[in-house]
């Protein structure tokens, strides 16, 4: 009689592949990285494909199968020899706090006393905003361009002025073009009752709790440990995924966003900065050292700017005397003014306000952008600036400007949407009724709260020295 293996069929392979973290998916991203930075990626491409090497997963976080032992030791060396080489754009991208901090303003308004009269609505908005844009773009995410414009205009629903619904979606534009599939269940028209959890608000949630627990003067440690601490591994992805696991190897803030980490230009950092804005109204200054200390966990240059803008940008707005131009403008400020990522910011301003049609708009920013991967903070951040510069401080106007143009349409329309809340002070009921006031979220101590709740909490925090 033969035992029984202990746990099922030994001589069967089903090995798991772990996303955004093997060095045979990162080295194509880096390879990237390095061409856009403007490094001399040829040699070490070449070897690669030479090895057999296949190029970065073009959506997804990884490849179908493993790479042989051979081929990711290769991966991982090639990562090695790609940081050694210094990029010819890192004067005008510096990434350290003295580098970065010298090219802000130097005289700024005195921050008021503490937060605006009535400041808990504005906030309740500006929560529900971030939630109302990150669901409306949730079922989209990661279809191209094409795709979002041929579902949205099946149903009728073009120029984008609704949720999207499969409702009148003929069935083979449904097949050419399938919803997110974690998505869709949650967040068509006709499948929303309250927001589902989604990182978009995870990330927010977290930073009021790092704020409870360290008050605004937290160190980049802190945000480590409260990770550790709170955020299962599983539900991190890109940057925050490979910095997650720089810290489990033992590596210490900033080498956590250097390390093996092809995304640390992406838009996580992004997604992370609204909370330092609401928490320091009229005060971008002190909202942008706020983002930038979160920030460098596990991004660098582009990836850094990019949440020290939206914070900057936010806590101008969070005084309810800016409209959203003046709080754009704020937030570019705080950029380093020959980085990529400022001419992004520019480059959305100018073609916004070229352009009455926002469809060529966005053709315009996906022919200029459209070589960055579509987590890539700079396309990103053009499109949540033009959007937002489009709409000209109209909410529903905002967040569907931010999800039809394509890229990261969730983290996009949550951006684009707390900061028209926050300068208009409201959402309309149309957009906040199928919420009913409440978050779903694995963040300890969160789940089922309700947007008013999740304002006073945060402005306790504003209101803290």
């Amino acid at each position: 009689m033969t035992a029984a293996a202990p746990c099922g069929d030994t001589d069967r392979r089903d090995p798991v592949r772990l996303t955004w973290a093997q060095p045979e998916d990162l080295i194509g991203h880096e390879l990237r990285q390095a061409a856009e930075d403007g490094r001399d990626a040829g040699p070490a491409r070449r070897t690669w494909l030479a090895a057999g090497g296949h190029p970065a997963p073009a959506r997804a976080g990884a490849s179908p199968t493993p790479a042989p032992p051979e081929l990711r030791a290769l991966a991982a060396r090639l990562l090695d020899d790609l940081a050694a080489l210094p990029s010819p754009l890192a004067p005008d991208e510096p990434h350290s706090w003295d580098a970065v901090s010298a090219t802000w303003p130097g005289a700024l308004p005195p921050a008021p006393a503490g937060p605006p009269a009535g400041y808990p609505a504005r906030l309740e908005a500006a929560w529900t905003g971030r939630a109302v844009g990150c669901l409306l773009g949730k079922p989209v995410e990661k279809l191209p361009l094409h795709g979002i414009r041929a579902l949205a205009r099946a149903a009728g629903n073009w120029p984008l002025d609704d949720w999207f619904t499969a409702r009148r979606v003929p069935p083979e534009v449904l097949a050419a073009h399938p919803w997110n599939r974690r998505s869709a269940p949650t967040s068509l028209a006709e499948n929303i009752d309250g927001m589902p959890e989604d990182d978009d608000l995870n990330y927010p949630l977290l930073g009021l709790l790092l704020l409870q627990r360290h008050g605004k003067g937290f160190t980049t440690a802190d945000v480590a440990r409260l990770w550790l601490d709170e955020l299962p591994a599983g539900r991190t992805f890109t940057a925050e995924r490979v910095a997650y696991r720089n810290l489990l190897h033992g590596l210490e803030p900033p080498l956590t966003a250097t390390h093996h980490n092809p995304f640390r230009e992406w838009i996580g950092a992004l997604i992370r900065a609204d909370v330092h804005g609401w928490t320091n109204p009229g005060d971008p200054a002190a909202a942008a050292a706020q983002a930038y200390r979160d920030a460098v966990l596990t991004h660098t240059a582009n990836g850094i700017y990019a949440a020290v803008f939206v914070a900057a940008a936010t806590a101008t707005a969070a005084t309810g005397r800016a409209d959203v131009h003046t709080a754009l403008r704020a937030g570019l400020e705080f950029v380093p003014p020959r980085s990529r990522l400022a001419e992004a910011v520019r480059f959305g301003i100018r073609a916004a306000g070229e352009d009455a049609d926002f469809d060529l708009v966005v053709d315009r920013l996906h022919a200029r952008y459209g070589h960055y991967h579509w987590v890539h903070a700079v396309p990103n951040t053009a499109l949540i600036t033009a959007a937002l510069t489009h709409a000209d401080g109209d909410f529903g106007h905002s967040v569907c400007r931010a999800v039809s143009g394509g890229w990261d349409t969730d983290s996009n329309g949550a951006t684009a949407g707390a900061l028209a809340a926050l300068v208009s002070g409201e959402v309309p009921h149309r957009w906040s009724a199928p919420l009913k006031n409440r978050l779903a979220t694995t963040v300890p101590g969160f789940d089922g709260i309700g947007f008013d709740t999740l304002a006073h909490l945060t402005a306790q925090e504003a209101a803290r020295s």
